[in-house]
């Protein structure tokens, strides 16, 4: 019995169209990836066949899926260096600050989400404050951030709205030490690029999607230097503001983004700025790995 690819085809669109539609629920990074590969393959292996199907080429199938695989690359390379640009050169904040959050609106009523919650309570995490930064056209990413009992470690939970109505949540456990060192561990998919200081520690996990595991993955960072940590006593909102000033003013100076008073004219990042994101949204878009640049 012949094997017929036209059923293999369809069965990557359909899985396709499928994890697409739970995604718009789930609003899942991993989910994301897998996505994105089907979509590329079939783009390139399915637009092959259909080439050779309709007689529009007698090059060979493995030529055919070769060029388009690469026409996908070229068309999605431009479209992503497009969105950085206009990022750059948009009013949007690259480093927003943030305030407390009033509204009462700090944790959404998603059952997946409250169970993030559930779990810090039941870890005995309480929370420290919530908070909230504008990113442009009032759409907000909302904070919360509770801390251990011996405030040694505090626990970010940040709210990223997606533009189908959806919410990500993303993780980022901070733990500081007597000598001035900070230790992150966190599970952002969002593209970064830029330097960190050289007293931050980050480890960036976006494929460990539960925050026990991060727990734990930060936990073992943890081990060779308990006895020096130093517990939190700076109010969030003053902590992450004076880390989006650091950020800004350090990755400035190392030229990832221009002066202030250039900004109006090229932008707001550099061209070497735009190459390093260039590569993390596609690091992260398709392994969920982020480039480690110092």
């Amino acid at each position: 019995m012949e094997f017929d690819p036209v059923y293999l085809l369809l069965a990557t669109a359909i899985t396709s169209l499928v994890l697409f539609s739970l995604n718009q629920r789930l609003a899942s990074p991993v989910i994301a990836i897998f996505v994105r590969w089907l979509r590329w393959l079939l783009f390139a292996f399915g637009g092959a066949f259909l080439v050779i199907d309709w007689d529009w080429s007698t090059r060979p199938f493995w030529v055919l899926a070769l060029v388009l695989f690469l026409a996908w690359l070229l068309m999605e390379t431009a479209y992503n260096w497009m969105a950085i640009t206009a990022l750059s050169e948009s009013p949007l904040p690259l480093f927003p600050r943030y305030v407390a959050n009033s509204s009462g609106e700090e944790w959404p009523t998603h059952k997946r989400l409250l169970k993030v919650r559930e779990w810090l309570r039941a870890e005995h995490y309480t929370q420290v404050q919530s908070l909230k930064a504008e990113i442009g056209g009032g759409i907000y990413l909302r904070v919360s951030v509770y801390q251990d009992q011996g405030a040694h470690t505090r626990i970010q939970i940040t709210f990223v709205p997606q533009a189908n109505g959806a919410i990500s949540v993303c993780c980022t456990l901070s733990s500081r030490t007597v000598d001035g060192m900070r230790y992150i561990t966190d599970n952002l998919y969002l593209p970064f690029g830029g330097f960190y200081p050289e007293n931050w520690l980050v480890e960036r996990k976006p494929w460990l999607r539960s925050l026990g595991s991060l727990r734990t993955r930060h936990e073992k960072r943890l081990a060779v230097v308990r006895e020096q940590l130093e517990p939190w006593t700076a109010e969030p909102v003053d902590d992450l503001n004076q880390q989006q000033f650091e950020l800004e003013r350090l990755n400035t100076e190392l030229g990832f983004l221009f002066p202030h008073f250039q900004r109006e004219e090229f932008g707001k990042m550099t061209y070497e700025g735009r190459f390093r994101v260039w590569l993390e949204v596609w690091m992260l878009d398709y392994f969920g790995r982020p480039t480690h640049y110092r």
